[in-house]
């Protein structure tokens, strides 16, 4: 990996330390104890302890910085201006059900924008990462975007919506709508930390979701940007700071895409 800076370097190692026991873990997955967490949302033990052991690598470089992640919550509230943005386990359902899609996701935010961000998918062994004005990186590969001209032959990929969630019409309506203009069947994967890494490194020409937490996608935003995409916060709602609707996409097919997504609401 080619970005040295000492966050990118702090970050690297507290993934590469926690995905070792969650390499196990997932190898052993039948024996994990599963406490629910709310409809259609679970949390592992091996999520609790992939964010302990994080938490605990991120501290002992910056005690004082502010976290915020999935499981805890906000730590140290007082430092507003650093802080860790950590989803342990991108991906809870797949992880739960032996399928190897999910990523360790960490973030570092200084005075509101984010600096430097990492995804490591600890099964295929590959980590993206990047820092702004330095690039984004699989690995030692600089990525970029693609460079896919027209939206219709696009290669999309979404998430669908919690149980929980009371707006599934409006989603599957924008999925409808969306799928009726493009050639290839738009894909679902599971992790949004991943599906916005796809995108930057060209495997995905764009991807959309509603209703995501900022954590899910706070290294993610970096990545992308240092790629060269475009990313677009679309309806936000000012009630929920943490929540996020993200259009993630090259430039040709952005404002093509976004039109198609929100067009239910244009009417």
């Amino acid at each position: 990996m080619r970005l040295n800076s000492p966050q990118i370097n702090i970050i690297t190692k507290a993934c590469m330390k926690a995905s070792k026991p969650l390499i196990r873990d997932f190898g052993e997955i039948e024996n994990l104890q599963v406490s629910s967490k709310g409809p259609g949302d679970f949390v592992t033990s091996a999520d609790k302890r992939t964010e302990k052991i994080i938490i605990a690598e991120l501290q002992k470089a910056h005690p004082d910085y502010g976290i915020v992640t999935e499981e805890s919550g906000i730590i140290n509230k007082t430092n507003t201006n650093n802080k860790w943005i950590i989803d342990p386990i991108d991906g809870t359902t797949n992880f739960l059900n032996g399928i190897p899609q999910f990523a360790i996701s960490i973030g570092y935010e200084e005075e509101n924008e984010i600096k430097c961000g990492v995804i490591f998918d600890p099964i295929k062994n590959e980590m993206f990462c990047a820092e702004k004005g330095n690039g984004a990186y699989l690995n030692n590969s600089r990525i970029r975007v693609s460079n896919k001209k027209k939206l219709k032959d696009a290669l999309l990929v979404t998430g669908g919506p919690r149980n929980s969630s009371k707006i599934k019409e409006k989603i599957f309506s924008e999925f409808i709508n969306v799928s009726n203009n493009i050639l290839s069947p738009v894909r679902k994967f599971g992790s949004a930390a991943l599906d916005v890494a796809y995108v930057s490194c060209g495997r995905f020409d764009g991807y959309w979701q509603r209703e995501l937490n900022y954590w899910d996608i706070a290294a993610g935003i970096i990545i992308l940007k240092e790629a060269g995409g475009f990313i677009d916060f679309f309806e936000m709602d000012n009630k929920a700071p943490l929540k996020r609707n993200i259009l993630a996409s090259n430039s040709n097919i952005h404002d093509e895409l976004r039109d198609l997504i929100l067009k239910k609401n244009i009417e």
